[in-house]
């Protein structure tokens, strides 16, 4: 039996993806393994897909003080050799990167062991950690275009998408069949959720007033659910507020306009979906990489951006009033999001797996 090791952890944006991958193997009879942190969201998403996931003990490097870069070398090299153990028991044909803090020990382990290392990079600027296993990886895949120097061993993929996003209807079909519906707008945060939405989008609601009816499912993050809660409370409106959205492709499908952050996850269900778009990308990100994720859309006439500095409530709702008021806007919109679509990443980043596993 074929066997590949997934590393993958920390936030959404790289579990998810990577899931995708997972359950495209799956089906192919691939023994998948995993390897992860315990703190990241992946210690709950990954045994829940039945996946069997190997703990390593890693985190971020940023952020950590003098200290923390004074002990780093030492936790790196403990993280290694563990996830050298992993690959010894396990023995992968090929081992895949798709990013977080697992991935670097866990690629540098795989080159040590001598098995095949490929990459997936999801944003449009390369984070540190895979800017620096790309030069001991043997095929370095790219979510977006240009993410890496063009050469012999970079390719253009997308971002893998999961299967029932990808299976949506059609942006036309769903927006037609709700233009005389009150609006259904989703926020998302992220797995961390996004503090600025939390506060602003509920202030934004209660000025667009009752003439005005806006269904709205609101995810905040699991350290923000009483703070966002209140803010509704605050602001007089109604809305139902989550930590998680466990099924994604039915928020997806049901939403007429989206408010979120940039991620590289997000641009590419957006684009899957074919929803109408406000991008606030986290002004924190490495690089910046949220704004550029967001460019693509943004051209397309596929999502408005609004830098994080620059949000509140009285100007988005400027922005949202336009768009209840034309519904064509928000499907024409929609339909422009789904032209980026790329479906079947998950499908030929497999096939790129297998390829290097037979090879």
């Amino acid at each position: 039996m074929t066997r590949v090791l997934i590393m993958a952890g920390g936030t959404g944006g790289h579990v998810f993806p990577a899931l995708a991958v997972a359950e495209e193997l799956r089906t192919r009879s691939v023994d998948v393994e995993w390897i992860g942190t315990e703190r990241g969201i992946e210690s709950r998403l990954v045994p829940a897909a039945a996946f069997k996931l190997n703990l390593i003990p890693i985190k971020g490097l940023r952020g950590n003080g003098i200290f923390g870069w004074l002990v780093a070398p030492f936790r790196i090299l403990r993280a290694v050799l563990e996830s050298r153990k992993v690959i010894k028991r396990f023995q992968p044909d090929v081992v895949i990167g798709l990013g977080g803090f697992a991935s670097g020990p866990g690629g540098l382990a795989a080159w040590l062991s001598g098995k095949p290392l490929l990459i997936h990079e999801q944003n449009a600027i390369a984070g540190m950690t895979n800017r620096l296993l790309a030069k001991i990886a043997k095929q370095v895949l790219q979510g977006f275009e240009n993410s890496f120097v063009s050469s012999k061993k970079t390719r253009w993929v997308g971002n893998p998408v999961r299967k029932e996003i990808e299976q949506l209807p059609e942006p036309q079909i769903r927006y037609q069949a709700r233009a005389q519906k009150p609006l259904k707008l989703l926020v998302l945060g992220g797995s961390l959720g996004a503090k600025s939405l939390n506060q602003v989008v509920p202030q934004t609601l209660a000025l667009l007033g009752k003439e005005h009816i806006v269904n709205v499912l609101h995810q905040c993050g699991e350290k923000h659910l009483a703070d966002c809660q209140h803010a509704y409370e605050q602001a007089g409106v109604s809305g139902t507020v989550t930590q998680f959205i466990d099924d994604m492709s039915k928020a997806y499908g049901e939403a007429d306009l989206i408010i979120c952050r940039a991620g590289a996850l997000t641009v590419a269900e957006v684009a899957a979906t074919g929803i109408a778009a406000i991008l606030v990308p986290y002004p924190y990100a490495v690089d910046d990489h949220q704004t550029h994720n967001a460019q693509a859309l943004k051209d397309a006439g596929a999502a408005l951006l609004i830098a994080d500095s620059a949000l509140n409530a009285e100007d988005l709702a400027a922005v949202i009033r336009p768009l209840l008021e034309n519904r064509k806007q928000l499907e024409q919109m929609a339909i422009q999001a789904r032209t980026l679509a790329n479906p079947g990443t998950a499908i030929q980043i497999a096939d790129i797996c297998l390829e290097w596993a037979h090879g």
